[in-house]
């Protein structure tokens, strides 16, 4: 990604999930539900605002009302803060993406994915 040093920039990150299986919303009804959170280090780069997606609803067994989800192809948005003091040149943003994917029958294990995200930063 490129940003310039003083602006506010716009990270999309794309996700897929197999097809039967579902992940919880980042803000699940339930808190034995696993939420899925996308979390970024602080650093010379800041993040202004994460955007999930508006969710999907389905009905479970184990769940009385309708349970929001993620599935199939979704983005989650990132806005980060580039200061104006920053230098130019190469930095890397460390990330994580935590979730648990789920079908119908059962949960697998939640796992917790590490992230980089390279920024070029000019003036």
């Amino acid at each position: 990604m490129v940003a310039k040093a003083g602006t506010t920039v716009e990270v999309k990150l794309p996700l897929q999930l197999r097809e039967g299986y579902h992940v919880n919303t980042n803000a699940p009804p339930d808190p034995y539900l696993v939420p899925l959170r996308l979390t970024w280090e602080s650093g010379p780069i800041t993040v202004a605002e994460i955007v999930y997606p508006k969710p999907e609803f389905h009905k479970v067994d184990f769940f009385a009302g309708q349970l929001p989800i993620f599935t199939g192809r979704f983005e989650l948005l990132t806005r980060f803060k580039v200061p104006a003091s920053i230098q130019p040149g190469l930095v890397n943003v460390a990330g994580k993406l935590r979730y648990q994917a789920c079908n119908d029958r059962m949960c697998l294990a939640p796992k917790t994915v590490d992230l980089t995200l390279p920024v070029s930063v000019s003036r």
